[in-house]
């Protein structure tokens, strides 16, 4: 095994991140109240470990499905260039929809996922994101619901990786460099 280049500091336990959870979903039944079946859809890879936590604490009738995206490769900057490499099995004509994202940077992959779906004539569309970094947003997106906003750091965990390792950390923590 080799060892990596970089530490990393928790930034945010994985108790803040499972009482953050708990909270959203009591926002979220209570918008989509009304819904016959919420159609969650989470953006993979980043939002796995986010979307099971999350769907397991909504009560409300859900369908999961997922749209696989990339715009970072093994790269830690987006490319902006987004490209879809899996999409939904589940039409969203006419339905709730809510997107899950693991965190939203620039920008460019919600706003790309969001103008796809809406075209697809979604009842309802709205977004949560675990995780925002205002600072580095190049679009004018928001998620309707944010878990925590962080600065402009490069983290992992909690689904979030860095050349697809350290998905499985149960906290989110910051990379730091030692080489």
């Amino acid at each position: 095994m080799t060892t990596r280049p970089y530490v990393i500091d928790e930034m945010i336990s994985a108790k803040s991140i499972a009482a953050k959870v708990e909270s959203l979903a009591r926002e979220i039944a209570s918008e989509f109240r009304d819904t016959e079946q919420l159609v969650v859809v989470g953006l993979l890879r980043g939002s796995f470990i986010f979307i099971a936590d999350l769907v397991r604490e909504l009560k409300l009738p859900v369908e999961v499905d997922f749209l696989e995206v990339s715009s970072y490769g093994n790269a830690m900057e987006s490319s902006r260039e987004v490209r879809i490499l899996k999409d939904l099995r589940t039409g969203v004509e006419g339905r709730d929809v809510l997107v899950v994202e693991d965190i939203v940077d620039t920008g460019h992959t919600l706003r790309h996922v969001v103008n796809l779906l809406q075209s697809r004539g979604p009842r309802r569309l709205r977004t949560i994101a675990l995780l925002d970094k205002p600072s580095r947003r190049e679009t004018d997106i928001k998620a309707d619901w944010t878990g925590f906003e962080i600065p402009d750091e490069f983290v992992v965990g909690y689904g979030i990786d860095y050349a697809q390792r350290d998905r499985n950390l149960p906290h989110i923590g910051k990379v730091r460099f030692t080489e």
